[in-house]
């Protein structure tokens, strides 16, 4: 096997990771803004200081996961810096989200899904350096 055969062959295998670890931190976001939209959905907005915060904090993690799940899934758009700030954002919200949501009985799918978000994020991070 030539350099070159041997450096092709790493450049494919570095995209693959690339969209692998791309198309897997879109989809973890997806799952991540469905389980934080239920969870808010099902809080009482009137009820108590705690589950009003983790409704809150619910709707913004949806909302930041979407838009990350958008910017993952279009080709055009924000440049490599971009990107990186969207899924580190989307990481930190996601991460807010989930200790929000431990305090919150039955909610225990759904900090789950953040963690996983999470981890996803980190995950296609590392592949971006």
């Amino acid at each position: 096997m030539t350099s070159t055969t041997t450096s092709t062959t790493t450049s494919q295998q570095e995209l693959i990771r690339f969209l692998e670890d791309r198309f897997a931190c879109a989809q973890a976001c997806t799952e991540c803004a469905r389980a934080c939209a239920l969870r808010a959905s099902l809080a009482d907005p009137d009820g108590p200081e705690g589950q009003e915060q983790m409704r809150r904090k619910g709707i913004m993690c949806a909302e930041v996961c979407d838009a990350t799940c958008k910017v993952l899934s279009e080709e055009a758009g924000l440049d490599e810096a971009g990107i990186r700030l969207q899924v580190e954002w989307c990481r930190t919200v996601a991460l807010e989200c989930a200790r929000a949501l431990d305090a919150s009985p039955g909610a225990e799918d759904g900090a789950k899904a953040c963690r996983e978000c999470a981890r996803a994020c980190a995950d296609f991070l590392a592949t971006l350096r």
